[in-house]
């Protein structure tokens, strides 16, 4: 299996991000170093990149790739929601420039073992950071059946939520689940007829729930965006790939970006209304055609960007 990661975007980030030579910019979703590679090769060696990633496989292979183009780079092992906190220790209170990829990772889903993926049998994991306490196989043996209700309805938009946690719960009551596939058979076993027919596979919202869940990705999102927005004096720029992630940065941003409202005989903001922010893209860019048919997982992507004035 070719376990290389295509970066999605790569032009319309690099492009949109503005690139002072002599800037510090940060890959909060650093991977394989798709989209740093591109940001380290326009600095100065005035200019440094910092990379954060909880996926230790992940950043060796960062690592071995950027030191090929300068050493003018800082790989952080770390959860994103701590940027203000890293960059505090490291003396730094703004940066030039924030990029966050959201999707998982190509060998991430590609690497069997992760659990990840329902197109191999694995123990159920989707940890993103390996050494987290917290798992898929927990969540799936130990959640209630209102929380895993919860979960699938919440997280994974799955219209069968209640009958597949139902199955789970009685499931495991004779034994644990502990493959991907086992608990595909289980979803598969959930569904009507009918749906199982539908193009998809049918474990695709469930496993991203599970995945949601196991990484608390919503919550550490919200975290990462305020304090992202306030650590950075120029452009953020956001990929998602799903439309839950996608909410959560529209909304953030176009509460940053847009003044209170004032009464209609007020001719100017008042100082204190004046917002910090700029929207750079009101309408989201997406994948061209061209990189569709290069690299067909960037058709979910979302961009957006914003600037502080």
């Amino acid at each position: 299996m070719n376990n290389e990661h295509i970066p999605v975007l790569l032009n319309e980030v690099i492009e949109n991000l503005n690139i002072n030579p002599d800037g510090i910019y940060i890959d909060l979703t650093l991977g394989r170093a798709g989209h740093s590679s591109e940001i380290l090769k326009r600095l100065s060696t005035k200019g440094k990149l910092i990379g954060f990633d909880q996926d230790i496989d992940a950043i060796q292979a960062s690592i071995e790739r950027l030191s090929k183009i300068s050493s003018n780079f800082e790989v952080i092992k770390s959860n994103f929601e701590n940027i203000k906190e890293e960059l505090f220790k490291r003396g730094i209170t703004k940066v030039d420039g924030i990029l966050a990829d959201l999707g998982v990772s190509s060998p991430q889903f590609d690497q069997g073992d992760r659990g990840f993926s329902y197109r191999f049998d694995a123990k159920l994991d989707m940890r993103m950071d390996q050494n987290a306490n917290l798992s898929a196989y927990e969540i799936v043996n130990t959640y209630s059946l209102i929380d895993l209700t919860r979960i699938f309805r919440e997280y994974g938009e799955e219209k069968y939520a209640y009958e597949i946690a139902k199955r789970i719960v009685r499931e495991r009551e004779q034994k644990p689940v502990e493959t991907t596939f086992e608990l595909v058979d289980i979803i598969k076993r959930s569904l009507p007829s009918k749906e199982l027919s539908k193009k998809g596979h049918p474990a695709k919202q469930v496993f991203q729930a599970l995945r949601i869940e196991t990484n608390r990705e919503l919550e550490v999102l919200e975290t990462m965006l305020k304090d992202g927005l306030e650590s950075s004096k120029g452009r953020m720029e956001i990929i998602t790939f799903q439309s839950l992630e996608d909410r959560i940065v529209k909304n953030i941003f176009k509460e940053v970006s847009t003044p209170k409202a004032t009464p209609r005989w007020i001719p100017s903001l008042p100082e204190d209304q004046e917002v910090d922010y700029q929207l750079i893209n009101k309408k989201v860019i997406v994948a061209s055609e061209e990189e569709l048919k290069r690299n067909p997982r960037s058709e979910s992507a979302k961009l957006r960007v914003i600037e502080r004035k």
